[in-house]
């Protein structure tokens, strides 16, 4: 499967206005995508609208896609949280709500960050700035998201801001992390140089996209049965 799953929404303040859910869907099918991922700052509240979207005629049965959030810990390093269609996913806006440290968001300063609905309008639009923290550290948000029975990548590994190498200079190896994302072919093969105990097994190349022409053209693959493992060992874990 062809995928991209770092996509921000209009839901972002750093993302396009343009950036709506019929938008998305519709760039990503038109350019050959089997799997997305809109990932909003520190919000879910965009994707209660998702399965409405992909049952339209021209979309249906064609794209498929996975619930995701992108998470920013106090420390300022950025999770990729990913669920199953279907997940009940107010428990997880409850929790994100309940530590998100709150300020009003100044929309001229860092953009409007609207919620669209199945027909590309405007039916709300989030006051609290999403681009601030959650008041809990990164092992707590891995911790959470594996209580909801998601996974939990870690985003642009060695970025130079919000990732665990910018903290850390280094990936964690007790850190319980499903897989870790990268930008380029290159940084995938320099994780064993820079960071000799990152677990690899599982690696994304997202386009973290902010505009439409950002999305991800049909280069990177993975297949489906990657994630059906990786949920299996997950609930496994949780069983045990």
């Amino acid at each position: 499967m062809f995928y991209d799953l770092h996509i921000h929404s209009a839901l972002s303040p750093c993302g396009d206005d343009t950036m709506t859910i019929y938008n998305i869907f519709n760039m990503a099918y038109i350019k050959g995508l089997d799997l997305i991922a809109i990932t909003d700052h520190n919000s879910l509240k965009q994707q209660y609208h998702l399965e409405k979207v992909i049952q339209s005629p021209i979309l249906q049965g064609k794209i498929n896609f996975l619930h995701g959030v992108e998470l920013q810990t106090c420390e300022n390093i950025h999770v990729l949280a990913y669920f199953q269609r279907g997940t009940d996913l107010k428990p997880i806006q409850q929790w994100i709500d309940k530590h998100l440290i709150k300020k009003v968001n100044d929309s001229l300063y860092y953009g409007h960050q609207y919620i669209f609905d199945d027909n590309d309008e405007i039916v709300d639009e989030e006051p609290h700035l999403l681009l601030s923290s959650l008041d809990v550290d990164v092992y707590e948000v891995v911790n959470m998201i594996h209580h909801f029975q998601g996974l939990a990548v870690l985003a642009h590994v060695f970025a130079k801001k919000y990732s665990i190498y910018a903290f850390y200079h280094d990936i964690p190896d007790n850190l319980d992390y499903d897989g870790l994302e990268v930008g380029s072919i290159k940084e995938q093969r320099e994780l064993k140089i820079r960071c000799p105990h990152a677990r690899d097994e599982f690696v994304l190349i997202n386009s973290d996209a902010h505009q439409l022409e950002d999305i991800n053209e049909p280069v990177y693959q993975i297949q489906q049965a990657q994630f059906n493992q990786l949920w299996r060992k997950r609930l496994c874990r949780k069983l045990q």
